[in-house]
């Protein structure tokens, strides 16, 4: 994978065969001075700014008294910066800078399919969102300023009732670290943890996806609404009178489950299923075409001089013959997929590929370039 180099430098001395072998989903991990000299991708004044868009999800929390309050963004306006104990939590930072992006990039030793944002929590003093677990792994990277963490592997998940946050009703810390610039904790899921800010600061949250069953299930279902094909309509030449008219007959249910279990679904189903999934933007996230598009032959002459990129809010993967972005899924030629598959490996592709490519790539490209899903590099 790319980057191999960089995760090494991320996991501190721990290299990432190590890493998913003794601590992933098993184990928290504290990493000094995981990204020595770190720089916040972003100011507090421009995540503020950040927090009053529409198409940005945000969440202000203030504590007081073992209480919490919560609300949704966009906010027109936050508390003052001098006041104790509130949160500001913005999601998807990653969608809306390259830097954050870049950042995220950094964990690519986890697949793309598993990799899920970079949210930022900014504190003042005292902010924190209580004792909770989170459901998926997550990566906390002090960016800012510190944080007290206290974390425990307790089984007891029962939350407080009435708050508008999961809080854990009994919180049994077992550790305690402080975290500063550039310092980082791993956590697996269920792991219980409480981080308290010191004085103001900003922590960066790397999830990761966790869809459950259920709700893989429910939208396999509704995507297998397509594909199923069942002749013919019910029929019961063979009805016989009866003295419970209310009652459903068992040749009833039994034809219609024989016609039923004929729905079937392959490995095929299931690959263009689970890509075409975990591409799906979500319903906050809108692509921004180009205001003045170049003409496809254009399109194409630029693309080969500098390069092209992927939107940030652009997911892309890709099985075998089946390349999957933002939603939708087609088949490529084993040719075709090398070009594909790179770009959506690197989520970018050099000029020197791109004169490589066939007719048909370029037309997907172009329509992608209009559509907003990828764009010209900048060089800049």
């Amino acid at each position: 994978m790319k980057n191999t180099s960089a995760a090494i430098n991320v996991l501190g001395d721990i290299s990432p065969a190590q890493f998913l072998k003794e601590y992933w989903q098993k184990k928290p991990l504290l990493i000094r001075a995981a990204f020595p000299d770190l720089k916040p991708v972003l100011s507090a004044k421009k995540l503020f700014a950040m927090a009053k868009r529409d198409d940005v999800e945000s969440r202000l929390i203030c504590a007081f008294d073992q209480h919490w309050d919560m609300s949704n963004g966009p906010f027109s306006a936050l508390p003052d910066t001098s006041k104790d104990e509130w949160t500001l939590l913005v999601q998807g930072v990653n969608l809306h800078d390259k830097a954050a992006d870049s950042l995220l990039r950094r964990f690519n030793f986890i697949p793309n399919a598993r990799l899920d944002d970079l949210m930022i929590s900014y504190a003042t003093n005292g902010g924190g969102v209580g004792a909770h677990f989170d459901s998926y792994d997550v990566f906390l990277l002090q960016a800012h300023g510190r944080r007290r963490w206290r974390i425990g592997a307790q089984k007891d998940l029962s939350l407080i009732e009435g708050m508008p946050l999961k809080i854990l009703r009994r919180f049994v810390p077992e550790q305690e670290f402080e975290l500063e610039p550039g310092d980082m904790l791993y956590l697996p899921p269920h792991y219980a943890h409480e981080g308290v800010a010191i004085g103001e600061c900003m922590t960066y949250s790397i999830g990761f996806r966790a869809p459950s069953f259920q709700e893989l299930g429910e939208a396999f279902l509704n995507f297998m609404v397509d594909t199923i094909e069942l002749a013919g309509r019910f029929s019961d030449p063979d009805l016989k009178l009866t003295k419970h008219p209310a009652e459903l007959s068992a040749s009833m249910l039994s034809k219609v489950q024989d016609q039923l279990e004929q729905i079937k679904f392959t490995h095929s189903d299931m690959t263009i299923f689970l890509g075409e999934y975990l591409t799906e933007p979500k319903a906050s996230v809108f692509f921004d075409s180009p205001k003045k598009p170049f003409a496809p032959m254009r399109f194409k002459s630029e693309a080969c001089k500098k390069g092209l990129v992927l939107s940030l809010k652009t997911q892309m993967l890709y099985k075998g013959g089946h390349i999957f972005i933002n939603g939708e899924s087609f088949v490529v030629s084993a040719a075709d997929g090398i070009p594909l598959k790179k770009l959506a490996d690197e989520r970018a592709i050099l000029p020197e590929t791109l004169r490589a490519c066939s007719d048909d790539v370029f037309e997907a490209f172009c329509i992608w370039y209009e559509d907003g899903w990828l764009e010209l590099c900048d060089n800049n």
